[in-house]
């Protein structure tokens, strides 16, 4: 069944349970374009971007050209974008907020966010900048207040900037965020799988209003995810893939954001099931005996929970 489930946000905004991911989406030779089209046709109602992707123009062409073949309307869908690390200046988010609209050419963008708790020196005009020992060149003026970076997205064309989030926020760094913040956060998008539950995190989300999105839902290139003993027996059991369990499981917590380019599978990764409780137990159990992080990139600070 194709999953048309939604979660309502703290500002009474929805955010479809399913989206379709675009990190690592090549632009070229249409890649990301078509992927973009096949998940609208198929019934994606999200597609998640960010300017450090490098493929916005190539998505919001997709989007564009994708609701048309499919008869929808832009009303009828939901957008992600993220603020890179490099504009996390005060003064320089309205125009990266500009800029990554003006790629997509979408009217408006359903929900911006700040792409890391990291500020990166915008002076080099590369969107990853490391010093000379190899580390990356963390931005010394912002000197890692995220918080100021926050108050600057506040002030964001709210009929342009629907609603804005955060991610790979950690309970430390949100904690810091919302003793300044006017605006609570309405998402806040981390890698959530099986092998990284996060359970800890997602009750303090809850506890203050914040939606998680899952990134990474399926683990990683290669992951032993895939072939888990207690996932494959669940997925024969209901004639199903380990993807769509994963999917499916992870559609109880909050929305996922699986990534797909290939178009039978962009197709099956949306068609969820109901997995009983006990079902959903024994995936949670999974981190008893294996946890793993697959996205952590060395950015010089404290970033996740367990580095704090």
């Amino acid at each position: 069944m194709v999953c048309q489930n939604t979660f309502t946000l703290n500002n009474g905004n929805t955010i479809p349970a399913v989206a379709l991911g675009t990190w690592q989406s090549s632009e070229e030779q249409d890649v990301v374009y078509k992927a973009v089209k096949s998940a609208l046709a198929a019934g994606y109602r999200h597609i998640d971007t960010a300017m450090m992707y490098g493929n916005e123009a190539e998505v919001g062409r997709g989007i564009r050209d994708g609701l048309k073949e499919a008869g929808l309307k832009r009303e009828d869908i939901f957008v992600t974008t993220k603020l890179a690390t490099i504009h996390a200046r005060p003064s320089l988010v309205h125009k990266a907020f500009e800029d990554s609209l003006a790629k997509l050419d979408i009217e408006y963008i359903d929900l911006y966010m700040m792409h890391w708790p990291v500020a990166l020196n915008p002076a080099t005009g590369k969107l990853i900048p490391l010093r000379e020992d190899g580390t990356r060149d963390l931005d010394e003026e912002l000197n890692g207040q995220f918080e100021i970076t926050w108050g600057a997205m506040e002030k964001l064309d709210k009929s342009k900037a629907k609603n804005i989030g955060v991610a790979n926020f950690s309970i430390h760094n949100l904690e810091r965020l919302l003793k300044t913040a006017t605006v609570v956060p309405a998402v806040n998008q981390i890698e959530l799988h099986p092998y990284l539950p996060q359970f800890k995190l997602l009750e303090y989300c809850k506890s203050k209003g914040i939606h998680c999105s899952a990134y990474s839902p399926l683990g990683s290139s290669n992951s032993t995810l895939l072939k888990d003993e207690t996932l494959e027996k669940i997925a024969k059991a209901h004639d199903k893939s380990i993807a769509q369990v994963l999917i499916s499981w992870g559609i109880t917590r909050g929305s996922v954001l699986p990534k797909s380019v290939n178009p039978e599978r962009v197709k099956s990764n949306i068609e969820t099931f109901e997995l009983s409780e006990k079902e959903i137990q024994e995936i949670n159990d999974i981190s008893k005996t294996h946890t793993q992080r697959f996205v952590k990139p060395n950015w010089g600070v404290p970033v996740f929970d367990e580095e704090f």
